[in-house]
């Protein structure tokens, strides 16, 4: 059954992501703000992908427009996916 899990990225330009997973499978992506159409193709590649893969896939990839500067919108994504993890354990 599809559920929803919803998370405030830090230091990017992004300001929530709205994760839609089915189990360990992401089936939908919404993001609110940011680079409007890289998210919007990121959400179109992870759409059917297992939550570990994006995870393996995204994390760590940094951005020169995040504040930090050691971060990105696909690595708040990653960082969202390992949050909803430990919840579902």
């Amino acid at each position: 059954m599809e559920q929803v899990f919803e998370y405030y990225p830090k230091n990017v330009c992004s300001q929530k992501m709205i994760i839609h997973y089915d189990g360990d499978v992401v089936t939908g992506l919404e993001v609110e703000r940011g680079c409007h159409g890289n998210l919007q193709g990121i959400g179109a590649l992870v759409k059917g992908m297992k939550i570990d893969d994006i995870i393996a896939r995204l994390q760590g990839i940094q951005c020169r427009g995040s504040r930090t500067r050691d971060t990105s919108c696909p690595d708040q994504l990653a960082n969202a996916l390992i949050k909803l993890k430990s919840q579902l354990q």
